[in-house]
Order: C-alpha cells, then sequence, then structure tokens
C-alpha cells in the first residue's frame, strides 16, 4: 500500500507535534522574587557555630561578629573550626602554659589563611573563643596565651547578647 506525499507529511506532523506547552513567564517571575529575597537575607546569616555544649556569658556588646577563626572551649574538650584537637581534663593537668596541640591546630589555620589570601600582609590573625560561662580563668588564660604565642593578636570573646 503506497502513501501519499501529502499523508506522509502529515503523519510527520502529527509525529513531531508538541503537546506540552510551558508558560516560563511566571517561572521568571518566581525565581526572581526568589533570588531578591536570598540576596536580601544573605547579609543576616550568622559566622559563628551554633553549639548546645557552650553556654555563652551575657553581655550587652552591640558589635557584631566577623568571619575569623573560631576556638570553641566547653567543659571537655577544645576545638578548633570544628575538630578537636585536646581535652581539657588533660590541659588542666599539664603544667605548662601553652597548649602545644591548640598551637599546632592555629599554625595549620594561619597556614590555610595564607593560602586564600592575596598576600601575606593580609593574612586574617583574628580569633574568636566560644568559652564556657563555667570554665576555670587558668584554662582560658593557657588558651589566650597559646593564641597569643600562634600570632593571633586580635582575640575576641563570643557572648550572648542581653535584652
Amino acid at each position: 500500500m503506497r502513501v501519499s506525499p501529502l499523508e506522509k507529511r502529515a503523519q510527520r506532523l502529527q509525529r513531531n507535534k508538541t503537546m506540552v506547552d510551558l508558560n516560563l513567564v511566571s517561572l521568571i517571575d518566581i525565581f526572581t522574587i526568589l533570588i531578591f529575597f536570598l540576596l536580601a537575607n544573605a547579609s543576616d546569616v550568622e559566622i559563628l557555630p551554633n553549639t548546645k555544649a557552650v553556654k555563652l556569658p551575657e553581655s550587652t556588646a552591640e558589635k557584631t561578629p566577623k568571619e575569623t577563626v573560631v576556638v570553641v572551649v566547653n567543659d571537655e574538650d577544645i576545638i578548633v573550626q570544628g575538630r578537636k584537637v585536646a581535652a581539657v581534663a588533660d590541659v588542666i593537668n599539664a603544667g605548662a602554659e601553652i597548649i602545644e596541640p591548640l598551637q599546632a591546630e592555629l599554625a595549620l589555620q594561619s597556614g590555610r589563611a595564607l593560602v586564600n589570601q592575596d598576600s601575606p600582609e593580609k593574612a586574617n590573625k583574628d580569633i574568636t573563643i566560644m568559652g564556657d560561662k563555667e570554665i576555670p580563668y587558668r584554662l582560658l588564660r593557657k588558651v589566650m596565651v597559646t593564641c597569643a604565642r600562634a600570632n593571633y593578636s586580635n582575640i575576641a570573646f563570643a557572648v550572648l547578647r542581653k535584652e
């Protein structure tokens, strides 16, 4: 049975016909609104990690935190940028003023900061200590001395804002 050219054309048009028409205008509007929402709220992101194990002291400080190396000190561990470096019990029982594992980790973090910067003069030497309000002062002093010896000269403490 022979098919005429007109019938072949009709079959080809039927086969290539798309069934779904997608209205992109409304999708573009939704994505535009979503992008503006994300851009407007991007500046209100918390920089400090949220740890439930650390009860921060309260203060009336108004200064917002900036992105720095974060040292978390709770009643069990000393943590730098999410990595456990030392146990608090070992640090308190040690007689030395400098915490060697903390100093080694801070040197590693300092090296990472130099790689991310354009020049060594712009290296970020700020550090934030998130210390539990119940930790002893001598432990906090050892952490501060170690940070200072690792060339982190600008030490800040994380606190909760009082209402």
